[in-house]
């Protein structure tokens, strides 16, 4: 730890104001501890949802008035205007269907850049977690005295984040294995061309000599798409969660582990008036 020393101050010069006290300085009610995305849905990914369903509806209905200025190997005009949204927001790009005009091609640019963000917003939710999770836990160790340093070092001990990261790993191989199967099955791939396609989806790589080519290869794909490249950042997330964790760990048992001193009693009084509260 960087803070170790006996005589560092607790709060190095400024107040980490807790949302939920009252003016009598007690807790008005527990701080909540940080949810699984598989409980209760954080307010975050709502927004992300309704993001994600406006993008696709206004980019299917889009590429859906230009489809005669595309080509490339056709099903159904809606679905290869859905299909072809999600291979542009994944940045898969299979280029089994291209743009063939001014105006799709500048419509293509439109969506590709705003799919980018899309998946960018997604990630700095998944940063705001995590600093977020960060923060109610040191806010916890700061107030031991009304929460109690047994629940606070039971939470900063917490396994969650090692047993999501092994469940997303879990499910990422899981979508792998049925896109895998899928493709063997339904487009009639090689089960080595199959795995190949699949992880050149995942990765977003998508070079484009293997792709889904039948209308329920395409609709299977529209959703499999999403779930694998998202799941696939979403390991990535909590692996780094799990080493979040263990700072966490760090950090909390030095709070809880350190003796008040008069440097923090001084760094505390903001307002230099002499008094703490």
């Amino acid at each position: 730890m960087a803070c170790d020393s006996p005589r560092e101050p607790l709060l190095s010069g400024s107040s980490i104001p807790n949302p939920r006290m009252t003016p009598a300085g007690k807790d008005s009610d527990p701080v909540p501890l940080a949810e699984s995305i598989f409980g209760k849905l954080h307010p975050s990914i709502k927004q992300v949802a309704v993001y994600l369903a406006i993008y696709l509806g206004l980019g299917t209905l889009s590429f859906y008035f230009v489809k005669d200025d595309f080509i490339g190997k056709k099903t159904n005009n809606l679905l290869d205007a859905l299909y072809f949204c999600v291979v542009t927001m994944t940045t898969v790009g299979y280029g089994d269907l291209v743009p063939n005009s001014s105006a799709a091609k500048l419509l293509a640019c439109l969506f590709v850049f705003t799919g980018m963000a899309l998946v960018a917003l997604i990630m700095s939710k998944a940063a705001d977690y995590l600093a977020e999770k960060q923060e109610i836990l040191l806010l916890k160790a700061m107030h031991r005295d009304s929460i109690g340093p047994s629940e606070v070092r039971k939470e900063a001990g917490t396994k969650k984040a090692k047993y999501k990261c092994l469940l997303a790993a879990g499910i990422i191989g899981v979508l792998m294995a049925v896109g895998t199967i899928f493709l063997h099955r339904v487009e009639n791939l090689g089960l080595v061309d199959s795995f190949y396609c699949v992880c050149s989806t995942v990765t977003t790589l998508g070079y484009g000599d293997k792709s889904f080519s039948t209308s329920g290869g395409r609709l299977f794909a529209v959703v499999w798409i999403i779930l694998s490249t998202l799941g696939l950042a979403q390991l990535f997330f909590y692996v780094a969660e799990v080493f979040t964790e263990s700072r966490q760990r760090e950090l909390v048992n030095w709070v809880l582990a350190r003796k008040m001193t008069a440097v923090d009693l001084e760094a505390a009084d903001i307002d230099s008036d002499g008094h703490v509260g």
